[in-house]
């Protein structure tokens, strides 16, 4: 018999594997309920993978989770980003830091990290066991029992890193653990409004938002898509202010500042632009570093002519366009999630984690990481890092018991 399970063919459960070595791999079975194993990671960064974040420092990294924060310090303190980056070059995958920091792989291709990860759990000696769904796990006094669809399986212990599911969480509730409801996390924000029809693909480099019912604030690149608006200046406010926005039912309102200039400045900015362009038609010239279709928009918005010169344009109208660019409200009615990039806050409650091993203060011998934890973060390669941090203890436990 073999000994140790891992339920869940993710980032955490994979990582786990290639790290054990080959005295605990060959005793080990990794079940996947789909029939390719890492997914998310498959299509992470629109298929370049962003494997992680070039933070170093475990205090400032956890600052980018809303959930897990004081948990995840010590685990960093053992594993982080630059160790993540050691870890996959001395494989032979090269990786890089872009200008925002986070890090992708040279080749710009998830293959690297996934092939890198699939010989390492091959040289384990791990069995890899696709298309078998995991329905049930029971304690008994020294083993546990598991229940697929197709057979039923006896192991000493179990890591369970199977994701987010609600059947996922549900097998741990059956198993003495209390479940955080679990909510989005990761979300663009649904927005109906003249102002962004038809202006699908439009991005700001720089935009400051807020949601002033919650007195929340982001900043950082927007994008109008078919629905509303994402980017991550949205996708941070989504995961800081998940649990307050369910409980709001996604319906509320934002206030963007589209052009780093404050009302008064903008008004100022416009008045020198009177004085500059002042027989120039107003709609043909756009004075900021968005595409002249948005500043149209915003133009229309504010009633200002089709054949307006800038010399024309009088006090109230300044003032009209001033505020639509820097105190523009929007209503936002419900979300678009990432179907595959899902990412939720929720899942095991964190109290019931020893977070110097992985392992259940309430199982013993039941090692959990990964999002079914109730640990998210903003994008940016950070969900990532907390899985193979987490993983990483657990293959690191294991080893020592096993000395």
């Amino acid at each position: 018999m073999k000994k140790i399970a891992i339920i869940g063919g993710g980032a955490a459960g994979y990582f786990t594997a290639a790290n054990m070595g080959k005295e605990l791999g060959k005793q080990t079975v990794l079940f996947e309920q789909s029939s390719l194993p890492l997914q998310k990671v498959r299509i992470s960064g629109g298929g370049r993978c962003n494997v992680t974040h070039a933070c170093f420092d475990p205090d400032e990294l956890v600052e980018f989770y809303p959930r897990g924060k004081k948990e995840l310090r010590s685990v960093f303190h053992t594993f982080q980003p630059g160790d993540t980056m050691e870890w996959f070059e001395s494989r032979k995958v090269s990786l890089k830091i872009e200008e925002d920091n986070r890090i992708f792989p040279v080749s710009d291709s998830s293959l690297s990290i996934i092939e890198c990860l699939l010989d390492e759990v091959e040289k384990n000696q791990v069995e890899t066991r696709f298309n078998e769904t995991v329905l049930k796990i029971q304690k008994k006094e020294k083993s546990f029992l598991i229940q697929t669809k197709s057979n039923q399986y006896e192991y000493e212990k179990i890591i369970f890193t199977p994701g987010s599911s609600v059947k996922s969480m549900e097998i741990l509730r059956n198993l003495g653990h209390k479940i955080v409801k679990p909510v989005p996390s990761l979300f663009t924000f649904n927005i109906k409004d003249e102002r962004l029809k038809d202006l699908m693909g439009i991005s700001f480099e720089w935009a400051e938002i807020s949601i002033p019912k919650l007195k929340m604030e982001s900043e950082g690149p927007l994008l109008i898509t078919h629905w509303g608006l994402s980017g991550p200046g949205i996708l941070r406010l989504s995961a800081w202010g998940a649990l307050e926005l369910n409980q709001l039912n996604y319906d509320f309102e934002i206030k963007i500042n589209f052009i780093q200039k404050e009302w008064e400045e903008c008004i100022d900015f416009l008045n020198e632009l009177k004085i500059e362009n002042a027989k120039k038609s107003v709609y043909k010239i756009n004075p900021f570093a968005f595409p002249k279709r948005f500043w149209q928009r915003i133009l229309e918005i504010s009633k200002i002519p089709q054949d307006l010169t800038f010399s024309h344009l009088n006090k109230v109208q300044i003032h009209k366009i001033s505020e639509e660019l820097t105190q523009g409200i929007y209503r936002v009615k419900g979300k678009s999630t990432f179907k595959d990039e899902f990412v939720t806050a929720g899942g095991v409650d964190l109290k019931e984690i020893n977070f110097k091993t992985m392992e259940s203060k309430i199982v013993p011998n039941l090692f959990i990481a990964g999002e079914i934890l109730n640990i998210d973060a903003i994008t940016g390669g950070f969900n990532f890092q907390a899985c193979w941090s987490e993983g990483f203890l657990i293959s690191e436990e294991l080893k020592n018991r096993s000395l």
